[in-house]
């Protein structure tokens, strides 16, 4: 037996024509920032996999392409626990390495990884988030990143890779999950 789809209200936050214009306008900012220099995405799966793929498209120049997994959340909140599932499998020394990521929350998972990069003597790590949550971030969390695409108000949002409980990742939009 299927497992029921899971119902919840939502309301349209940013629909799909405004976020692919957004990503190739990131797209040249990042091609404009690293020029001819080698660039690896580090897509942070699963939340951010379409948004990596269409800005890898966005990124005219070559580039390199790999993930990690991570989470820190469970259900519908942060769990206030960094988990790595699955590691990258390139070697990130001596490369420039631009962390891709869904969304910034309290900031907690995205220094996690950038400490975890770190120890590996890549040339740089950056960040760039397609939204930035307007909350207060936690200590010892990343603060900001290097590029954002949205900020968005302090609400639970689907769609766009974003998830609840697995559900809505392949809504073309993002949509605020109502409480009522």
């Amino acid at each position: 037996m299927s497992k029921p789809l899971l119902q919840l209200k939502t309301k349209t936050l940013i629909d799909a024509p405004t976020i692919a214009a957004r990503i190739r306008e990131l797209g040249q900012e990042l091609k404009n920032h690293y020029q001819d220099q080698p660039l690896t995405l580090m897509v942070m799966m699963n939340g951010a996999m379409i948004f990596g793929a269409d800005l890898a498209r966005a990124i005219d120049t070559p580039l390199w392409i790999d993930s990690l997994r991570v989470s820190s959340y469970q259900g519908l909140g942060s769990s206030g626990t960094v988990t790595f599932a699955a590691l990258p499998k390139l070697p990130l020394t001596g490369r420039h390495i631009l962390l891709v990521d869904d969304i910034l929350d309290t900031g907690l998972t995205m220094k996690q990884v950038m400490l975890m990069m770190d120890k590996e003597k890549p040339l740089s790590v950056k960040t760039c988030i397609l939204f930035d949550k307007q909350v207060p971030r936690v200590e010892g969390g990343l603060a900001q990143a290097d590029w954002t695409g949205f900020q968005v108000p302090p609400k639970y949002i689907v769609g766009y890779g974003l998830d609840a409980e697995e559900y809505y990742r392949n809504q073309s939009g993002i949509s605020i999950v109502l409480n009522d």
